[in-house]
């Protein structure tokens, strides 16, 4: 399922909360969260530095968030950096 730009917008900002200003603005910024395939949330950063880092230390509490707003279990968070989805859309 595509995930809603309004739904996009609700999980950054509730990451913005947890994460802090400085932290979203040096990791978060430019990140789109896509998609939910059932068991696979998949977001997309700025490049592959951000998306490892993000990831690594934030990507349960991105289950936690987005599983909420979705309405919806998110066992896995994958992120990746926004060329791969480029290249997946074309």
């Amino acid at each position: 399922m595509k995930i809603s730009l309004v739904q996009d917008q609700a999980i950054a900002a509730r990451m913005a909360l947890i994460v802090g200003a400085d932290n979203f603005d040096r990791l978060f910024r430019g990140i789109q969260f896509d998609e939910f395939d059932g068991t696979v949330l998949y977001a997309y950063a700025a490049d592959e530095y951000r998306a490892a880092e993000i990831e690594e230390t934030f990507a349960l509490h991105i289950s936690t968030i987005a599983g909420a707003i979705l309405k919806r279990e998110i066992p896995i968070v994958m992120v990746l950096p926004q060329k791969l989805k480029q290249a997946r859309d074309v």
